[in-house]
C-alpha cells in the first residue's frame, strides 16, 4: 500500500532535515498563533469555564495519535473501580452533527464519532460530545448531577474548559524533531507543565510514568460472540485499521503469533463507506475503534480490544492528587 500523507509527514517530523526546515515559516506563524491564544486566556480576554466536578484532561503534545483514548478508558475504569462516579466528554471527531449530544450504546459513529462511541460501549459511563468540551461537560452534569469526575478525552489544548488535572500521553516518537506544526509534530511548545506525563509505548525520555499496551486474548464480533485470539493462529488472517498508526496494530497481531495476509491501512477516523472487505472466508480483524463503524455493514468482522495498563505509581499519584483537591 502506498504511504499516505500522514505517513509522509510522520517521517518528516522525526528529523530536522530540509523538508522540515522548508516548513519552518509556517511553523513560526502557527507558534505565534498558539502563544497569542494562550496569552489571551492568561489575561482573561478569553475565559475558561469551570464546572461543578473534578475535571481531568487527557491529551498529547503531538499530532498523529499518541494513545490518549486508551489512556482515557483506563483512567475511567480505574476511577469507577475506586468508587467514583465518572463521565466522559469529547469533541467527537468526524461526526456529522455539531450539537451537544449524549452518546448512547445504539448511537452511530457518524452521529457521535467513533472514539466516543467506543468509550461509551467499553466504559459504560455517561459520555457527551460537543465542539466545545465545556458545553459537553455542563450538559453531562445537568443530566447526571451526581457525577464527581469528568474526564475529557483529547483536550490539553482546549483551554475553554477549566481543568484540575492535566495528563499528557506520549508515544515512542516523543516530541519528534521538537518543532511545531507543520515543520514538526508539536501542537504547542514543549516542555510545558502537566500534572502527569505517561508513556503509552516505548519510553522516549527519562521523565514520566511507564505503561504496558497489549492486545486482549480474545476477539469479539457484532453479535457479542467471543473467540480466543489463539484460535486464529492456525491460518492466515486479514487485518484493517483506520487509526493514526495502523502498523502498530498489525505489529501487535503478529506479536500474538498471528500470520497476516492482506493488511488495509486507512486514514485515521475513516468511515469505511467506500471500503469493501476482501471476498472469501479469511477472517478479518480490526481495532475496537474501527468495529463501531464496520459492524453495522460487516458484522462478521472480529474486533481485538486493547489492554492499556499504566504502572502502579501513576495510579497512586493520581489518587493522591484527586483526594488533595478535596472536591469529591
Amino acid at each position: 500500500m502506498t504511504p499516505g500523507i500522514d505517513t509522509w509527514l510522520l517521517q518528516i517530523w522525526l528529523s530536522k532535515g530540509w523538508r522540515s526546515s522548508a516548513l519552518l515559516p509556517l511553523s513560526w506563524i502557527y507558534t505565534a498563533m498558539v502563544q497569542c491564544r494562550r496569552m489571551l486566556y492568561r489575561i482573561g480576554w478569553l475565559r475558561s469555564e469551570s464546572v461543578n466536578a473534578t475535571v481531568i484532561v487527557v491529551g498529547n503534545m503531538v499530532a498523529g495519535g499518541g494513545g490518549k483514548t486508551p489512556l482515557t478508558m483506563a483512567i475511567v475504569a480505574h476511577l469507577k473501580q475506586s468508587g467514583y462516579r465518572v463521565g466522559i466528554v469529547s469533541r467527537g471527531h468526524g461526526r456529522s452533527h455539531q450539537d451537544v449530544r449524549e452518546v448512547e450504546p445504539q448511537s452511530s459513529a457518524q452521529e457521535v464519532g467513533d472514539e466516543p462511541l467506543m468509550m461509551k460501549r467499553r466504559c459504560q459511563v455517561p459520555v457527551f460530545v460537543a465542539r466545545r468540551r465545556a458545553e459537553a461537560a455542563k450538559a453531562l452534569l445537568a443530566a447526571y448531577p451526581a457525577t464527581q469526575i469528568v474526564v475529557c478525552d483529547d483536550g490539553l489544548q482546549h483551554y475553554a474548559l477549566a481543568r484540575d488535572i492535566e495528563i499528557c500521553a506520549m508515544d515512542a516518537r516523543g516530541v519528534g524533531n521538537g518543532r511545531l506544526l507543520p515543520a514538526g509534530p508539536l501542537r504547542e511548545p514543549w516542555p510545558r507543565a502537566v500534572d502527569f506525563l505517561i508513556h503509552t509505548s516505548q519510553r522516549s525520555m527519562a521523565m514520566g510514568y511507564s505503561s504496558s499496551r497489549d492486545l486482549a486474548n480474545e476477539a469479539i464480533d457484532a453479535s457479542g460472540s467471543v473467540k480466543p485470539l489463539q484460535a486464529f493462529q492456525s491460518h492466515a488472517v486479514n487485518a484493517v485499521a483506520a487509526i493514526a498508526q495502523p502498523h502498530l496494530f498489525f505489529d501487535m497481531l503478529q506479536a500474538q503469533g498471528l500470520r497476516l495476509g492482506q493488511r488495509f491501512a486507512l486514514p485515521d477516523h475513516a468511515n469505511f463507506e467506500d471500503w469493501t472487505p476482501p471476498e472469501g472466508n479469511t477472517p478479518l480483524l480490526c481495532t475496537e475503534k474501527d468495529a463501531v463503524k464496520l459492524w453495522p455493514r460487516h458484522p462478521h468482522v472480529w474486533a481485538v480490544p486493547l489492554k492499556f495498563t499504566p504502572e502502579a505509581a501513576f495510579w497512586t499519584g493520581l489518587e493522591a492528587l484527586i483526594q488533595g483537591l478535596g472536591k469529591n
